[in-house]
């Protein structure tokens, strides 16, 4: 009891919460409809660096630092995909300072936040994390073929943060006094949330997912989409240097690093804002 009632205490007061519907207890996971597109590459491309053999869709990203090759996943994530492409190549309008504005997004950005043992993330025109594309598109996951509809809460205690804000939400939870007047109910929640699976807080916390796509998980140079919350993906990714299991469910995987694991360590090593992208160039060895 006394963890709980810690792990209540800490709480979240930085949440702007809303009250729900449904009741926390009765609450059901709904899939999400989803419709799988194709993934075309729009310019016709050759890589600067010796590709693998494997004839699928690749990124190699060069910066000051080094060159990457990335596979990516067109049959798991085909719009993050396809957006990704699109930001790369020039192919799609992107709103930056001078207005709306069509080129190669990534060139010039930098590796803005990398933490040692997790990962590098780029992708953000102002270089501080808080910038993007002008646009907001949706999630690729499907958290079942991640097995999270049979993980339990419990069991991953990376995802008890989730579903503190479940229950907080579900009461209404916006001060300080309305926790305490509440705190019973809420640390019975909490303890019954723990048996619950992580799909199902997930999507109470406004997650959507499909069960159309092969989601991959989140594993050592796994490319994914980095975000401020369910569909909020932009521009910005990062690229592990670890397994993060904690983020399977929350981020999109859409890609996975084949050739320039030394180039991502020495990036993290560097520290934030001193490795920039110089090109990102898409290759379809599909055909």
């Amino acid at each position: 009891m006394k963890k709980i009632q810690t792990m209540v205490g800490i709480l979240i007061f930085s949440f702007a919460l809303s009250c729900q519907s449904k009741s926390f207890q009765k609450l059901q996971y709904e899939p999400a409809p989803y419709t799988k597109p194709e993934v075309r590459v729009r310019k016709e491309e050759t890589s600067p660096l010796k590709l693998p053999e494997n004839p699928m869709l690749y990124a190699v990203i060069q910066t000051n630092t080094g060159d990457m090759i990335l596979e990516l996943f067109p049959e798991e994530a085909p719009r993050t995909v396809q957006n990704f492409i699109d930001l790369s190549q020039g192919e799609k309008d992107f709103f930056g300072e001078k207005g709306v504005e069509r080129r190669p997004f990534y060139d010039g950005l930098k590796f803005h936040r990398v933490i040692p043992d997790f990962m590098a993330q780029g992708g953000c025109p102002r270089g501080d994390g808080t910038g993007g594309p002008g646009y907001r598109f949706e999630d690729e996951i499907n958290a079942k073929y991640l097995g999270l509809d049979k993980l339990k809460i419990k069991d991953s205690r990376a995802y008890e943060m989730h579903l503190q804000k479940a229950i907080l939400q579900e009461f209404n939870i916006q001060s300080r006094e309305a926790l305490e007047e509440k705190r019973s109910q809420i640390e019975e929640s909490f303890a019954s949330g723990l048996e619950l699976p992580v799909i199902e807080v997930l999507h109470r916390n406004g997650y959507r997912f499909n069960e159309v796509l092969k989601s991959r998980k989140a594993v050592k140079g796994s490319l994914a989409m980095a975000n401020a919350g369910p569909n909020t993906n932009g521009s910005q990714f990062f690229i592990n240097q670890v397994d993060t299991p904690h983020l399977n469910g929350l981020h999109t995987v859409f890609g996975q690093l084949v050739e320039g694991s030394e180039v991502l360590d020495k990036i993290i090593e560097k520290g934030n804002l001193q490795t920039t992208i110089k090109k990102i160039t898409i290759v379809d060895k599909r055909k």
